[in-house]
């Protein structure tokens, strides 16, 4: 089963309500030596967040400018530069997971938004229930080996009866044979898929080759002299 963000999240969160001052925030954030915090309302739903990034536009150049001139990404920064609250500092809306949510899902929400923590809430009220970073997303590689083969095992079994798996250091050695290429491409490519995979070494045949017979719709052909081409 692939692993959720319910498997390494953090229950203990550290929010700060949207009337909080900028001193609050940054009181809330060094006490507890944490790089963001979730903005919430009186129910703990979770309404954006403030990191440290947010904080340290305090900084922002402040000589006078015509802001009409600047950007609208400027602009907003020079907004946020000169909140007082945590609602004028935030970032909004917060982009959020659910404890159900893909570890690869959450990773690639981080990645794309460049962000370090993602708030958990729940599907059903919007309430915030935990909080997901980067460095928890890493533990999917601290899996017990026998449990990584076991996933191993029942990807492989889908595409083939003859190939052995071996596991080590995260590394997926797979040894035997499938009827079509086809089939390898899509068994290394669900291999990679599963939660943990460092790398993988594949020693796998095939009988029948039916992937070159597959030709592309977007694959330029050249044209011969009985379709127009010429001769050089």
């Amino acid at each position: 089963m692939p692993m959720t963000v319910r498997d390494v999240m953090n229950r203990f969160v550290v929010a700060v309500e949207a009337t909080a001052s900028f001193t609050d925030v940054v009181t809330a954030m060094c006490r507890f030596h944490v790089g963001a915090v979730p903005v919430v309302d009186g129910d703990r739903r979770v309404l954006g967040m403030v990191s440290d990034d947010d904080l340290l536009l305090k900084d922002l150049d402040r000589r006078p400018g015509d802001l009409l001139i600047e950007g609208p990404f400027r602009r907003r920064e020079r907004r946020k530069a000169s909140g007082r609250t945590a609602a004028q500092i935030m970032s909004s809306p917060a982009i959020t997971v659910t404890e159900d949510t893909p570890l690869r899902r959450a990773a690639c929400l981080m990645h794309r938004n460049r962000i370090k923590e993602l708030p958990v809430v729940d599907g059903q009220t919007g309430r915030i229930t935990g909080l997901v970073k980067q460095s928890d997303l890493i533990r999917a590689f601290c899996r017990p080996p026998e449990d990584l083969r076991d996933d191993v095992i029942e990807v492989v079994s889908r595409y083939s009866r003859q190939c052995a798996v071996r596991v080590e250091d995260g590394i997926v050695h797979l040894d035997g044979g499938v009827e079509r290429r086809s089939q390898l491409c899509a068994l290394i490519e669900e291999v990679w898929q599963v939660d943990g995979v460092v790398d993988v070494d594949s020693f796998i045949s095939y009988e029948t080759d039916d992937v070159d017979r597959a030709v592309s719709a977007g694959a330029p052909r050249r044209a011969g002299p009985a379709e127009g081409g010429k001769d050089r």
